[in-house]
């Protein structure tokens, strides 16, 4: 979601289902040291924000999980490894990969402008959608305005209004009717603007070209194939799928800004997710999030010049170390490795995925709370061991 933004640039400057009977092993196997400077962070994280954390590595064919604080504040029952949890703004990368399995069996061209596909949908306030390219949606270049920086729209979803309007529902069209009602920021291709609105608007040109909703498509094209079972992509359902935790929030009205450590702390675990749509809508669980991109660096879901069309990235403003392709974020950390992935955050719940380009080595996190998260710290342990 909008929040990812800010996430993206505190991140630069800065499978395997365990089951809860094996909680004590893997506190044991993270005080044996290996990932104890992972584990490390992970606390260190959880004592500073949200009530608890989970973490999930892959080397090769090694597996390790980390585990801290507690998913239920009423309860103090520990966060098992195998939880769901809704994944934010990761849902893009599945939705690029979806845009780009489609440009592959020729039915749609990323050369393509909104309005071959939509027209009229992008226009007024100096929106032009026959300027804007499909390509430009996912790579953030199309200059759309994001609906969720609408200060009506944030007071709504990330203040205590929240607690009035969890249940609302949201349709495509009217997160795009709200987006143009304000100025693009720049001429398509003209710069760089993490928006939500360009994924929103990518999952109305999927289910125009394949007559299926963009829900359909993942379902068919990434989860049934990988056999990702813990991950879905809930539409206007409130619910979500156990085993889960508890999701908190402080309702601040910034999604993923600090929040006072007496504040109160509201749970935000059920909500309609429409508003957040292909921009983030997704739940996962840690499993499934690596067995996914670890595929999809791989090559099994898509061919090879799609693969590098995705990796191809642009600089985002003056931010080092950091670009972003199609629904892949590309970062070099502090310790020289460089890492492609992608973070998320929705209303309690702060996700990320990061992996080598091979795949080959892999680390998903959840944190199940949305304020002061520093998640960079526990990538940085994880990669580069400090």
């Amino acid at each position: 979601m909008a929040a990812v933004a800010a996430l993206a640039t505190a991140a630069i400057t800065a499978g395997l289902t365990l089951p809860a009977s094996a909680a004590d092993a893997e506190d044991a196997s993270a005080a044996r040291g290996g990932h104890g400077a992972t584990q490390a962070a992970l606390d260190s994280v959880v004592r500073e924000g949200p009530p608890g954390g989970i973490a999930l590595a892959e080397l090769g064919h090694t597996t390790w999980a980390g585990r801290a604080g507690t998913e239920d504040l009423a309860t103090g029952r520990k966060p098992r490894t195998d939880d769901r949890f809704r994944t934010g703004s990761i849902t893009k990368t599945f939705v690029a990969t979806v845009m780009l399995q489609l440009e592959a069996e020729g039915k749609l061209s990323l050369d393509d402008t909104v309005d071959d596909w939509l027209p009229g949908l992008v226009a007024g306030n100096g929106n032009d959608g026959s300027k804007v390219k499909l390509l430009q949606l996912l790579n953030h270049t199309s200059g759309i305005y994001s609906y969720t920086d609408d200060e009506a729209f944030k007071r709504q979803e990330f203040s205590t209004d929240f607690l009035r309007h969890r249940y609302d529902t949201w349709t495509p069209r009217q997160v795009v009717r709200l987006a143009i009602s304000h100025r693009p920021a720049f001429a398509p291709g003209d710069g760089w603007s993490y928006s939500d609105t360009n994924y929103v608007i990518t999952s109305m040109v999927i289910q125009k070209a394949t007559g299926h909703t963009y829900a359909h498509e993942i379902e068919h094209r990434i989860l049934r194939p990988l056999r990702l079972d813990s991950t879905s992509v809930p539409g206007a359902s409130p619910l979500l799928p156990g085993p889960s935790g508890r999701a908190y929030s402080k309702l601040t009205g910034e999604l993923a800004g600090p929040g006072e450590p007496d504040s109160a702390t509201y749970d935000v675990t059920e909500f309609n997710p429409s508003f957040a749509g292909a921009a983030g809508e997704m739940i996962s669980d840690n499993r499934d999030l690596n067995r996914f991109y670890r595929a999809l660096f791989s090559g099994r879901l898509l061919q090879k010049p799609q693969l590098e069309k995705m990796m191809t990235t642009v600089s985002v403003g003056n931010v080092p170390h950091f670009s972003y392709g199609l629904g892949l974020m590309k970062m070099t950390l502090s310790c020289g490795t460089e890492v492609w992935g992608h973070n998320g955050g929705i209303q309690g719940s702060i996700s990320e995925t990061t992996a080598t380009a091979d795949g080959d080595h892999v680390l998903s996190m959840n944190f199940n709370g949305d304020w002061n998260v520093h998640e960079q710290r526990v990538v940085d342990a994880e990669f580069c061991g400090s």
